[in-house]
């Protein structure tokens, strides 16, 4: 038996494995028939987890096996994650390394690091197993997903935002995506040693928020438009009200007076949804100084863009689209697709009016994340919205590591707007705007 072992020890390795998640599996069973849940609701948090912890370990030592202080540990961890936590999820949720987290299956797990994709260790039991975490997930948050509801759209506690679609739809088990937004959000100062914009450009849209411009972001999946939309409200005066608008919270404002609302999908009976459109319509009568909606994809793309022309100044939200011109485009489309039948100049007349400044934001090859665009929006001419771009990112090739390398460019343009910048007293020098090569990135 030695001589197979030593001849095969994958599959000796296979056989541990098994025998570790079998152990872990009776002891967390065990756990289950031995807790008192009506002692385990009067503790709270670390004193609940330091409690349980000690009974793990008493049950660790009625069981006979050969286990060493490092397999022990991790045992008694991974029994603490499946009966408080997200399972083997926990492990990868404590790594700030990871920036996102894929799951298709039980078996196939993904992880980003540093714009890089690469397999995780990790495994789930089988589909029974996922959806059980899957289901922990989403019931605290008052969602479900099951064969009635088999998509659905959360968020974790620290604020990641989790999608989820499961069989009959995912033909290969259930599949899970986490877009991880850290209890530390980024800072200004952050984005700035990480190169994703130059100092010219941060002083360029602190102005514009306390000037009160209505700022669209526009990018990719990936691109950083919530990271970017975080980091920008930092300028906000903590004297406004804000009201956030969002399918599943992800915005971390810092600012004390927030009411922060979210959709809500349709009960069993299909009945009692509740829309974008519908919260944009209620923030309206919330008395808000500014309406930042996390992302525009339905027919609330209107309401926002009439309360941006009806006094609610220096609101915000993002939309998907490749480039600012395209970002026009994306906003007519979805206007459009709300079944309002306007003519297209008096559409494109609205959003010329509301919106006064696109930032677009791009993910580069290699992972890099770029404010590449923030351009003005200078009104109409005939049935075209005219714009200019006041800085932009010039990408030039590729280095030996395989990331995108360029440099930021300033391209001379004063903005039309100064007049209102200098108006709320935000002082720009002129040399900000001097045509140049602003920064290298690399």
């Amino acid at each position: 038996m030695a001589k197979l072992l030593q001849s095969n020890p994958r599959s000796a390795e296979a056989t541990k494995a098994e025998e570790f998640e079998s152990l872990k599996k009776k002891i967390h069973s065990k756990l289950v028939d031995k807790l008192d849940l009506t002692r385990v609701g009067d503790l709270q948090g670390d004193t609940l987890r330091r409690e349980i912890r000690l009974v793990v370990e008493h049950l660790c030592d009625t069981e006979e096996t050969l286990l060493n202080r490092i397999e022990r540990e991790r045992l008694i961890e991974e029994v603490l994650d499946e009966t408080f936590g997200f399972g083997p999820l926990e492990m990868l949720l404590k790594d700030p390394t990871i920036s996102d987290i894929l799951i298709n299956g039980p078996k196939h797990t993904f992880v980003e690091r540093r714009g890089r994709l690469e397999r995780a260790s990790i495994e789930f039991r089988d589909n029974a197993h996922l959806l059980q975490i899957i289901d922990r997930i989403v019931s605290k948050v008052g969602r479900r997903c099951d064969e009635t509801c088999p998509m659905v759209d959360a968020r974790l506690p620290d604020g990641s935002r989790v999608n989820a679609i499961i069989p009959p739809l995912a033909l290969d088990g259930p599949s899970v995506s986490i877009r991880r937004f850290g209890s530390n959000p980024l800072k200004l100062e952050d984005l700035l040693n990480y190169k994703a914009f130059t100092p010219e450009m941060v002083m360029l849209l602190e102005g514009a928020i306390k000037a009160r411009l209505n700022i669209v972001i526009c990018g990719g999946t990936g691109s950083g438009k919530t990271t970017l939309l975080n980091t920008l409200s930092s300028f906000i005066s903590n004297e406004e009200r804000i009201v956030t608008i969002e399918d599943a919270a992800e915005l971390q404002l810092q600012q004390e007076h927030v009411v922060r609302l979210e959709t809500r999908p349709p009960n069993i009976e299909g009945r009692g949804a509740v829309t974008a459109t519908d919260l944009v319509k209620n923030a309206l009568r919330m008395r808000p100084e500014r309406i930042i909606i996390g992302e525009c994809r339905g027919s609330e793309t209107l309401d926002m863009l009439q309360a941006m022309n009806t006094g609610h100044e220096g609101s915000m939200t993002t939309i998907h689209a490749n480039t600012p011109r395209d970002g026009i485009a994306r906003l007519e489309t979805l206007i459009m697709m709300s079944g309002f039948d306007l003519p297209i100049k008096a559409l494109r007349q609205q959003i010329a009016s509301a919106v006064n400044l696109i930032i677009q934001a791009n993910r580069l090859q290699g992972g890099k994340r770029r404010v590449t665009h923030i351009t003005e929006v200078v009104g109409m001419e005939q049935d075209t919205v005219i714009m200019q771009d006041i800085y932009h990112y010039q990408q030039e090739g590729i280095d030996e590591h395989g990331k995108a390398r360029g440099h930021f460019v300033a391209t001379g343009i004063r903005p039309k707007f100064m007049e209102k910048l200098e108006s709320a007293g935000v002082r720009l020098p002129a040399s900000a705007f001097r045509q140049r090569t602003m920064l290298l990135d690399y």
